[in-house]
This record gives structure tokens, C-alpha cells and sequence, in this order.
């Protein structure tokens, strides 16, 4: 592939230049962008195919490499550190407790404070110490569409912003309570960064204590959502959306817990992303009436 090599700052601004061949993707590494070019125009250098990547799977959070899964051996983390060429590659084994903190390892470099863009948000977080599920961008995206400006809506289970900042750009009034003091920091940070500020008020500590008068919509993104769902339906009325989330499907609880409750709704079922063997994340929308 024929390339001319510019400055990866100056990417942004070749947005109408008539050499670049935009049936390729260019390619970064560190500062320097090699950009494609059309045939008949001058080139800086030629590029030649790589072989594609055939090793354990892995996504980026910032500039470093996260691995879920069994432990990667030697020759796996050896396979991405020269394919990706991160700062750093992170093994996740899974996470625990109400607060969701990870159990990580680093397995080569050095892993720190990262800069994630996703959907045109910024969430900055230390993943060796924070979660973060990259399996949850569809569902994300999904509520962000379903906001109307001007909602009153909790996040129980904010994080570092994960759905708060989907449905505040959306023009959404978000009230985020978060239990886990790092997580906080980072939540509050995010919102700062994202500009949203003016549209969230946040809590720290059990969403419990923290719930408000009454929402027109309720996040509850936890696995532990249905310990908590009578809390919640007792800060929802006629209309109120509550986003369950569960490992496998809780429409039956969910139902069970209404019912107990003399509360009538509707609850329609999205499968998100596979947890485990035989496990799937899935989110309950109920409707109340």
C-alpha cells in the first residue's frame, strides 16, 4: 500500500484533499499516521501487508490491552504485545461485590490511567481498579435513544458514568449514586469532562438512602438490581421506565415482585452480551402503568 506519512495531529485536518485513497483505513502507531494513497499521486513510502491477527482475543481501553477469560499464557500476551504494541496488557479474571472492583493483573508493561472514547464520550478510569464492560456499548446506545430531553431519571448503579453520561447528553436530569468511592471520583470527573455537569447531580453511597421523589425512568445496572427493585418501584409511578439488568433472564422475579407490590406493568426483554458458559446479560424494560 502506497502511503504518505504525516503527522497523526494532522489527520483532522485532510478532510478534502484529493490523494487520499479512502477505500483504506490509515494507519497510527504512536505520533505518525501512514495515510493511503490513490494511484498516480506522489507517496512517501510503500506499506506491505501484515498477516492478520490470529491470537486470544482482546480490546483496547486507551493504550492498553484488556484480556477477560483463563489466565493468557506467555505466548498469548507476547502475541498481542507485538501485534497492538500497547503500553501495557491487563488480564481481568472477573469482578466482585456490589462495588463491581475487578480482579486484575498486569501480565506485561505498565497499566495506568486511561482516556476511553466511546460514542462520542470521554470516560477516563484506571481498569486495573475500575470496571468496565466494553459488551454494554449496544445497550448504551440503545437507552440513549430512548431518552426524551428533559427526563428525571436515576442511575442506582452509576460507575464511572457508564449510562449516566449516555442519557445526560441525551438532555436528560440524572441523578447518579454510586457506593464505590474511586468509582465516584471518576464519575464525578467524567461528568466535568464531558460537559454535563449542569445536567447531573450525583450521591455517594447506597442508591437506597439517595432515592428521590419520583423518576420517570430508573437504571439499574447490577446484576443485584432485583435486591433492590422494591426501592426503586417505591420512586416510580404511572409511566416510569426501570431498566432491570440480570445474569439470565428475571422477567418471572420481576413479575413476582410487582405483583407483591398491587403494581401493574409491562416487561419486554433484551438479550445485551454472554457472561459465561451458559450465562447471558440480559436488561428487563418495565413499563408501569
Amino acid at each position: 500500500m502506497k502511503v504518505r506519512v504525516v503527522p497523526a495531529g494532522e489527520l483532522r485536518f485532510l478532510g478534502d484533499v484529493e490523494w487520499i485513497d479512502r477505500t483504506r483505513r490509515p494507519f497510527v502507531e504512536g505520533g505518525t499516521a501512514y495515510v493511503p494513497v490513490k494511484d498516480g499521486y506522489p507517496f512517501t513510502t510503500t506499506l506491505h501487508r501484515r498477516n492478520r491477527y490470529a491470537g486470544r482475543g482482546y480490546y483496547m481501553l486507551g493504550d492498553v490491552a484488556i484480556v477477560h477469560g483463563r489466565r493468557p499464557s506467555p505466548e498469548e500476551v507476547s502475541s498481542i504485545m507485538a501485534w497492538k504494541r500497547p503500553k501495557g496488557v491487563l488480564w481481568v479474571e472477573g469482578s466482585h461485590g456490589i462495588t463491581r472492583t475487578p480482579r486484575t493483573e498486569v501480565m506485561a508493561g505498565a497499566v495506568h490511567e486511561v482516556a476511553h472514547r466511546e460514542g462520542g464520550i470521554t470516560y477516563m478510569l484506571d481498569p486495573a481498579r475500575i470496571m468496565f464492560a466494553m459488551g454494554n456499548r449496544g445497550e448504551k446506545e440503545r437507552i440513549g435513544r430512548l431518552v426524551r430531553r428533559g427526563e428525571r431519571i436515576a442511575d442506582m448503579y452509576a460507575g464511572i458514568g457508564y449510562f449516566t453520561l449516555p442519557v445526560a447528553r441525551a438532555g436528560a436530569q440524572v441523578h447518579a449514586m454510586e457506593i464505590n468511592p474511586l468509582a465516584f471520583s471518576y464519575l464525578e470527573k467524567n461528568i466535568r469532562l464531558n460537559g454535563v455537569d449542569h445536567l447531573v447531580s450525583v450521591a455517594l453511597g447506597d442508591c437506597r438512602e439517595h432515592l428521590a421523589g419520583i423518576y420517570d425512568r430508573i437504571i439499574m445496572g447490577h446484576f443485584s438490581s432485583l435486591d433492590r427493585l422494591s426501592d426503586a418501584l417505591s420512586h416510580a409511578g404511572p409511566g416510569t421506565i426501570l431498566h432491570v439488568h440480570s445474569a439470565g433472564i428475571a422477567k418471572h422475579a420481576i413479575g413476582t415482585i410487582l405483583d407483591e407490590m398491587g403494581i401493574h406493568g409491562s416487561i419486554t426483554i433484551h438479550k445485551v452480551k454472554k457472561v459465561g458458559a451458559h450465562t447471558w446479560h440480559y436488561v428487563q424494560d418495565v413499563t408501569l402503568e
